[in-house]
């Protein structure tokens, strides 16, 4: 079995700190692996190869860090060593140093979630890729773009980052959304068997709260729908938009900007969801054709004005006019005398109340979409005759 040690290079100029490397031998063949951590003479033990706790207390944080990490490389190499003995094969130090490097080239937790956005795209899996791409960056800054290996994220650093997220006065469940992408990528790298399972988000919330609802009543819909914007070309367009996701039954935004000219076929606009999967009917009305009929054709191939030409960026296209769009119905809003956050997500929900205020029966809408997930409601809905809910549909934009 290989020796593995740690060792201390004195620097050859006085009051400057020496390096510390690792000394590998196997099968009478010596090979070092050079670290970047580095500390005073004074602070190491020669007897016992270990550094030493200063009583400088503005050296003592980085000695304790120092202590930490190799702590943790000596982990990584030992289980290198005993892999390649369980093996039963001939190896030797370059081996281990090789694997070494290898490991360390992968599992960083940067390098790991980079590896993992790529995997998602090419599988064609671009949302998901998407907020792994927003985790990574969230964790990036609070890490100040310093790189980890994954084998380090402890429980003190979970907990760290979110107390950094609730800093930054990020809601629960945005929080918990950054903390259960990174509780994947560290479980993902647990199953290559990069890491011991050590549970470190044992002690975050990684739950999902209630959202609160964010419904306007029918007369403040009827005030945004008939506001006169002619003069303002973007706020029209928002304005618009949320009125056709309200009455398209609190259509996402995401399902609209993706709708096709195709999807609308004999009267009847077919899609199918892109968080679920459930694929939807709706009855289209003069309403709806009212508001695709004030804006020119779109020379792509999509049916609203969003994605208005067809080119590989699409999807920054539909993030931009997103944020675009949720941006300019705060002014809409404050036009209207509407007091609550005004986004597209409200005209899902205000849809829910207002088809509950009008009597319509919990089986054609469920507790205006009140259920714990949003694809119980959708399976739910998918039950039942689509004339049903055309007709419950109908009573409610006319409400407007």
């Amino acid at each position: 079995m290989a020796s593995l040690k740690v060792k201390f290079r004195e620097s050859i100029h006085a009051d400057t700190e020496g390096s510390i490397y690792y000394q590998i031998i196997h099968g009478r063949l010596t090979r070092q692996i050079s670290t970047s951590y580095k500390l005073y003479s004074t602070e190491w033990d020669f007897e016992h190869s270990s550094p030493v706790l200063p009583s400088d207390r503005r050296r003592l944080v980085k000695v304790k860090k120092v202590i930490e990490m190799i702590r943790s490389d000596i982990n990584r190499l030992s289980k290198i060593i005993n892999h390649f003995d369980k093996q039963f094969l001939p190896y030797s130090a370059i081996d281990i140093v090789e694997e070494y490097k290898r490991y360390n080239g992968r599992y960083t937790v940067f390098r790991f979630m980079k590896a993992a956005i790529s995997m998602f795209k090419e599988r064609g899996s671009i949302r998901t890729a998407e907020t792994y791409y927003a985790t990574l960056r969230s964790f990036r800054k609070f890490r100040n773009n310093e790189d980890l290996m994954i084998d380090r994220v402890t429980a003190d650093i979970v907990e760290l980052y979110e107390a950094y997220l609730k800093k930054k006065k990020l809601m629960p469940n945005t929080i918990s959304f950054y903390l259960r992408i990174l509780r994947a990528v560290y479980n993902r790298a647990v199953e290559h068997g990069a890491v011991d399972q050590t549970f470190p988000f044992r002690h975050v919330y990684t739950g999902v709260d209630k959202t609160v609802k964010r419904a306007l009543p029918a007369n403040k819909i009827r005030c945004i729908r008939r506001l006169d914007l002619s003069k303002n070309p973007s706020l029209d367009l928002a304005r618009d938009i949320f009125i056709l996701s309200f009455i398209l039954r609190g259509m996402s935004f995401v399902d609209m900007a993706f709708l096709r000219k195709s999807d609308l076929k004999n009267g009847l606009l077919t899609y199918r969801r892109r968080k679920t999967g459930q694929q939807l009917v709706i009855k289209w009305t003069s309403e709806m054709q009212d508001i695709i009929d004030k804006y020119p054709e779109n020379q792509s191939q999509y049916l609203l004005p969003i994605i208005r030409r067809d080119s590989d960026n699409e999807r920054s296209t539909y993030r931009y006019m997103s944020s675009r769009i949720n941006h300019d119905l705060k002014i809409v809003a404050a036009m209207a005398g509407v007091t609550i956050p005004l986004t597209l997500y409200v005209a899902r929900h205000s849809w829910a109340s207002i088809a509950k205020s009008k009597g319509i029966p919990l089986s054609i809408i469920s507790e205006g979409m009140g259920h714990d997930t949003e694809t119980t409601t959708q399976i739910y809905l998918a039950t039942l005759d689509t004339s049903a809910i055309d007709r419950a549909n109908s009573i409610i934009i006319k409400s407007i």
